[in-house]
Formats: structure tokens, C-alpha cells, sequence
């Protein structure tokens, strides 16, 4: 059973699901995995090169239709090495603004990091370098939003990337909304 919880965060109420365990991911070269197989695949993938440096990234994207698509990313990257990626869709019936689809976006993204270091803290992967990814930039409507979704990420722990720099939500992410 899913525990819930409310969050308010300025004039948007977004519910956050705590529990992403039942969940399931998909990786392009494995299939359907769930969090924990998808902890154990990037511990794998660690252990292949052990001495390298590696970003954990997670990015939300978001495509509306009749219902919006929210695909989060999770990926995992090798500097300069390669990458392997997994990612899961959910679909809710409507967003009422661009403000409540960042928010709802950023909310996604931070359940899955959470729940991802909360498995990984058991692991010798439990120091890897975290950065979110948000679908807000400079130009366009969503500058306005970057102050306070950038200030929630940081005060959640988490070093924070923005488009141009922000590819988990804008290049991975967004290919699979459509």
C-alpha cells in the first residue's frame, strides 16, 4: 500500500507519493526492471569501473494530450564513459498551469532520488554525486519560475541543473513523453 502525504509549496498543492518501490522503471537494454533491480543494475555498472567518476542525474519531462505524461529519468553516468539509463511514465488528467507542471515535475524527481538514495545508502554506491534536472530555463515562461524551484532543490540537498545544462529532463526524459 502507497503512504501519502500533502505538500504545500507556495499557492500549488501537490500530492507526492512516498513509496516508489512497487514501481517499475524501464532500461532500453533490460526491460521492465523495478527499483530495487534498477539499484543493482547501476551498482553493477559502478563495479564494471570502480575508479571513475559518476553523476547520478534524475530529470522529469512532461507532454500534455488528452492526459499529461510525466516521464522520470534516472541516469546514471560514467564521465566521459558512457551512461545507462532507466526511466517511468505517469499520466495524470490534467495540469492547470506551467507552474503546477514544474512543480509536479520537480515533485517526481525528488520521490525518485529519495527513494533511490534511500536504497543506495545500504550499498557502496551510497556517495554517488546527485544532480537534478529541471525543464526550466532563461528563456521562455519558465525563467519566472527558476528562483523558487531552484531554491526547493537546494534546500532538499540536492545540487540543481537548468536548461541549457539540464539534458535528464530536456534530452532523456523528453524522448519518451511523446
Amino acid at each position: 500500500m502507497r503512504k501519502c502525504c500533502d505538500l504545500k509549496w507556495g499557492f500549488i498543492h501537490i500530492r507526492i507519493l512516498k513509496d516508489v518501490i512497487d514501481v517499475y522503471f524501464v532500461s532500453p537494454t533490460r526491460g521492465k526492471l523495478t527499483l530495487k533491480q534498477v539499484v543493482e543494475d547501476i551498482i553493477a555498472f559502478v563495479e564494471e569501473e570502480p575508479n571513475a567518476a559518476y553523476k547520478l542525474i534524475i530529470g522529469t519531462d512532461s507532454q500534455a494530450r488528452d492526459t499529461v505524461c510525466f516521464v522520470t529519468a534516472i541516469i546514471v553516468h560514467r564521465v566521459g564513459k558512457g551512461a545507462r539509463y532507466y526511466y517511468r511514465k505517469k499520466f495524470m488528467s490534467q495540469v492547470k498551469s506551467l507552474r503546477h507542471k514544474v512543480y509536479t515535475e520537480t515533485s517526481f524527481s525528488l520521490e525518485v532520488v529519495n527513494a533511490l538514495e534511500k536504497e543506495l545508502s545500504k550499498t557502496r554506491c551510497r556517495n554517488l554525486h546527485v544532480e537534478i534536472h529541471v525543464d526550466i530555463g532563461q528563456n521562455g515562461d519558465t525563467r519566472e519560475l527558476i528562483r523558487e524551484v531552484v531554491g526547493w532543490v537546494m534546500s532538499s540537498g540536492y545540487e540543481v541543473k537548468i536548461k541549457p545544462q539540464a539534458f535528464g529532463a530536456t534530452k532523456v526524459a523528453d524522448k519518451y513523453t511523446k
